[in-house]
């Protein structure tokens, strides 16, 4: 931790100078004070959020749970604005290295998503197939989820993930004649089509949907698969996507270059520091 240098009043340097910008070291501690507040909302949500289920679910499905996404980002969000804090609150070189060491991995981890996603995007397609699917089979073993899903499926008129039959990937929607749910065959509600003057949701209205032909199904429910209409929506909006990816990169970079230029500007103090030490006898200082 650098200090203030402790040179003789005469010197070129007195003891009021230093190299560390209050306007650089406060902005960086503000800047990650923020973030660091947001982290623990974040955390605590998703903790109340995962206690809220019941216990046989809690296993479930860890991998799809937002429950569990939201704490997993919140504690890393927490660990590296806890550096950024610390390190430049009490100057400490270490931390704000580690601080801005963590930044740039993430920023260039978002990146690589973004290009690899971009180059290899029927991968990433079969990808967010996958996701979909395995969400579809958890459906009902996650509240969070299964609201999630529900959102989806209404904000874009889609059903399942390729089509509305990929519902009977799920035990309780599943139409084989061997299945005993009073959901067999049928779609959750969020594919039915929307009914502007209904005043009360029909929660049924998906009820053995999938033993229509498309055509027939398509008077009741939305028979397009969500990833068609994620794929085109996400073409639709690359402009509002880039923003946002731009709205998330300059912080990371601006918390970056703040971090390194109040690691030089300690570094300097305390080479002032050890300067003024050396020189403290010297007659002429």
């Amino acid at each position: 931790m650098a200090r203030r240098a402790a040179g003789g009043g005469g010197g070129s340097h007195g003891d009021d100078f230093s190299f560390v910008s209050p306007v650089v070291k406060y902005v960086l501690f503000f800047f990650n004070m923020l973030f660091w507040m947001i982290s623990m909302v974040m955390v605590a949500v998703g903790v109340y959020a995962r206690l809220l289920k019941h216990a046989e679910a809690a296993m479930a499905c860890l991998a799809v749970d937002p429950a569990i996404l939201l704490v997993v980002v919140g504690v890393l969000t927490f660990l590296i604005t806890f550096c950024g804090c610390v390190g430049s609150l009490r100057e400490n070189i270490c931390l704000l290295q580690m601080f801005s060491v963590c930044l740039t991995i993430v920023f260039l981890l978002q990146l690589a998503a973004g290009v690899l996603g971009f180059v290899f995007s029927d991968k990433a397609r079969g990808k967010v197939s996958e996701i979909i699917n395995g969400a579809i089979v958890h459906y009902r073993d996650d509240l969070d989820l299964q609201n999630l899903i529900d959102f989806g499926q209404k904000e874009f008129s889609c059903c399942g993930g390729v089509s509305y039959k990929d519902w009977s990937q799920n035990m309780y929607f599943n139409c084989t004649a061997a299945n005993p749910s009073r959901e067999r065959c049928s779609v959750p509600f969020s594919c039915c089509l929307q009914d502007a003057g209904e005043a009360v949701i029909n929660t049924m209205c998906g009820q053995g949907m999938q033993d229509l032909s498309y055509l027939e199904a398509s008077a009741f429910i939305y028979t397009n698969g969500c990833i068609d209409k994620l794929v085109n929506w996400i073409h639709s909006n690359l402009f509002l996507l880039g923003g946002i990816a731009l709205g998330l990169a300059v912080p990371q970079l601006v918390g970056i270059l703040l971090a390194q230029i109040l690691i030089n500007q300690i570094r300097d103090q305390i080479k002032l520091q050890l300067y003024n030490q050396q020189h403290q006898a010297d007659p002429w200082y």
